[in-house]
């Protein structure tokens, strides 16, 4: 069946009352950044729904990408008709033709927005459910949670028609809530934390730590890949590769092996937040379970935050790593993460790293290594790279019926 539109219910931005209108702003260019593939693809953006003019695209390569775009509660393809009670009829009849199967119960439920149209919407409902009953004598109507929902909406330029109202990814646009830098290992857990934090609205930019010789190119490679399994829902994530072989050698050199992951993700949050601040974030998010892992014990992200005083998010820090597979399994990155490609988080980590550093102690190792130059040096040699689905970019079109 083609579809001419595809008509999009905002549910969360609906109660979002003076700031709606940025909201929904956010919004379309973030499905536009998802839809770029779609040149013909026209989006209007109005203060209750928003409606994409597919203009000859094909809705079934559309349909896929637009369910990953945070901020719809859900949507529905339209057929658009002529606004006359013939071509309602016809068109009502077709759809219910290709859709029927003999079991299923129906109701027809119409919206009038132009006041104008000769029928009113109790009327349009009991002129095509007629059609319909006359077109399939044993069809059942039924008003309570039928299995086909012919939804007819009449407006000023023409009606339209739809039966399916699909699930959105729910949650606010990404970009609504401010930016953050999502620390990003090669694991299972970071690209979670990324999508559950732009779920919340939240712009990410992907900061990963790469030792080479150490770490391999194959091993930067996957943190980029995995960076664009999560593009889908934004468009474009802005990646952030940070040389981090000299602070690693430092470390191990002049400290003891039970600190060197302490004060290794020490170096790497102090880095992150200069790099927030350089950038105009207002967070850093990271991947961390509580008790999955020695760094990721209580006592252990005391003493590794006493580095900063940035608000550090920690989407996934209650669950389980069942639950985090199950996500990683939902978003795809789950057989990219488990790819057999060490990062710098794994090739120097100690046989027995300390789950309760005691801060003194920290203090007095870091004491040892030059953290201002370190840092310096580190900041001078940051790569940043876009990473997106498309290939192309192409300027957000101007929403000019936004309201």
């Amino acid at each position: 069946m083609q579809y001419t539109e595809i008509m999009v219910r905002y549910g969360e931005l609906s109660t979002k009352g003076k700031n709606r209108r940025s909201f929904i702003m956010q919004l379309a260019q973030n499905v536009r950044g998802a839809l770029i593939d779609f040149p013909a693809l026209k989006i209007h953006a109005d203060r209750d729904r928003m409606h994409l003019i597919l203009n000859g695209e094909d809705s079934t390569q559309v349909i896929p990408k637009l369910s990953k775009v945070f901020g719809i509660q859900t949507f529905s393809p339209s057929i658009q008709v002529d606004k006359n009670p013939a071509a309602l009829k016809a068109t009502t009849e077709e759809i219910m033709e290709a859709i029927y199967s003999g079991k299923e119960t129906f109701k027809i439920t119409a919206k009038r927005s132009d006041h104008s149209f000769e029928m009113d919407s109790h009327e349009i409902q009991q002129f095509l459910g007629n059609a319909v009953v006359d077109r399939f004598p044993d069809i059942k109507v039924q008003m309570k949670r039928p299995d086909i929902n012919l939804r007819v909406e009449i407006r000023r330029d023409s009606a339209y028609l739809s039966f399916e109202t699909i699930k959105g990814a729910s949650g606010l646009p990404v970009g609504t809530s401010g930016k953050g830098m999502l620390m990003l290992s090669g694991g299972i857990d970071s690209p979670v934390a990324g999508y559950l934090a732009m779920k919340r609205g939240v712009e990410i930019e992907a900061v990963h730590f790469a030792s080479p010789p150490y770490t391999s190119e194959q091993s930067l490679q996957k943190a980029k890949d995995l960076t664009e399994k999560l593009t889908p829902y934004v468009g474009s994530i802005q990646f952030i590769e940070v040389p981090f072989t000299e602070i690693q050698e430092e470390i191990k050199q002049h400290t003891p092996q039970g600190y060197w992951m302490t004060l290794t993700r020490r170096m790497m949050l102090r880095i992150t937040d200069a790099i927030r601040e350089m950038r105009h974030g207002l967070v850093i998010i990271n991947g961390e379970s509580l008790g999955q892992v020695a760094s990721q014990t209580l006592h252990s992200m005391v003493a590794i935050n006493e580095v900063t005083t940035t608000p550090i998010i920690r989407p996934v820090v209650t669950m389980d790593k069942t639950e985090i597979i199950e996500l990683a399994e939902k978003i795809d990155t789950f057989e990219l993460a488990i790819q057999p490609f060490e990062d710098c988080c794994t090739i120097f980590a100690p046989p027995q790293p300390k789950t309760r550093p005691k801060m003194d102690k920290v203090l007095e190792l870091e004491k040892r290594l030059d953290i201002e130059g370190m840092m310096e040096r580190c900041l001078a040699g940051l790569k940043v790279e876009a990473i997106s689905a498309a290939q192309s970019q192409a300027q957000v079109e101007e929403f000019a019926d936004l309201l």
